[in-house]
């Protein structure tokens, strides 16, 4: 089996058909094979996975798993040499994944990269980030990048050119194209398991740093295409339940990776920021 596709959805019915019928409408010269996990929808997801797309393996689960766990359950049932996580609301391109595996077999080195991701205006998806460091992270809990947002530009990688290949420290987890033969060379690892402390965020950003701390290496390809709608699913998730997801998912990212000093100084400023918010609404 040349490719593994994992698609992790949650409330993203018709986002997920459009994904899935863009999946089998590009070109295949290649052994693939798609797993749907739904995150206990209530949208119709499943149904309509079983009744359009029966050659889909769906695993179908009674609660929200999170992003992590979701996409394991599918890596340990998977046969593909390459691994795709590909979010729900993706639309690929009609030789996508054609040259997505040829990136992988011309650059057996690469143990995940990324391709360019355009919205659904045409304009460019920002993804190449640096790894997260206290001060960066400290600006965006206090909120100051609100008022000088240029203080997160290095965080960002701003100046990043994405019209040229590169390496890079992270990609965005919408179009996560893993190299299961080099992630085995470089981590003694049978699976590329992500790590399920995170529920949601950080996850693809760990894996990345994993790939690091192995000397691996993950990059950044223009030359092929996809559209990103962004966050759909994401976007009907309340504020509060964002904030915990992103703070808890940022704590453990640090307690991993990061000395002690950086945990808690980023843990204590949470503590203030959710008792100002709270106490601020009261």
């Amino acid at each position: 089996m040349d490719l593994s596709i994992i698609i992790v959805s949650w409330q993203a019915k018709e986002k997920l058909k459009k994904n899935l019928e863009s999946i089998y409408g590009n070109k295949h010269n290649f052994s693939y094979e798609v797993f749907v996990v739904d995150n206990n929808s209530s949208d119709g997801s499943r149904e309509m996975i079983e009744n359009e797309f029966p050659q889909v393996k769906l695993i179908a689960n009674e609660e929200n798993l999170g992003f992590s766990k979701a996409c394991n359950q599918a890596i340990k049932e998977s046969m593909g040499d390459n691994i795709l996580l590909l979010n729900p609301d993706m639309y690929l391109l009609k030789d996508t994944l054609e040259k997505s595996l040829q990136i992988a077999q011309k650059n057996p080195e690469i143990t995940v990269f990324g391709i360019k991701l355009v919205d659904e205006k045409g304009k460019v998806v920002l993804q190449a980030r640096r790894f997260p460091k206290l001060f960066d992270q400290l600006m965006i809990v206090l909120k100051i990048h609100h008022i000088f947002p240029k203080i997160l530009n290095n965080y960002l990688n701003k100046n990043f050119n994405y019209n040229r290949q590169a390496i890079v420290d992270s990609i965005r987890g919408s179009y996560f194209f893993i190299n299961k033969n080099s992630w085995q060379k470089i981590s003694q690892k049978d699976l590329p398991l992500l790590d399920e402390r995170y529920f949601l965020w950080f996850e693809e950003v760990d894996f990345c740093r994993q790939v690091y701390e192995n000397n691996g290496k993950v990059g950044y390809f223009p030359d092929v295409k996809a559209v990103d709608s962004v966050g759909f699913s994401f976007s009907q998730v309340n504020t509060r339940k964002k904030q915990e997801y992103f703070r808890d998912s940022m704590l453990t990212y640090f307690k991993k990776w990061h000395s002690g000093f950086s945990y808690y100084v980023l843990k204590i400023a949470w503590f203030f920021v959710i008792s100002f918010f709270i106490f601020k609404k009261k």
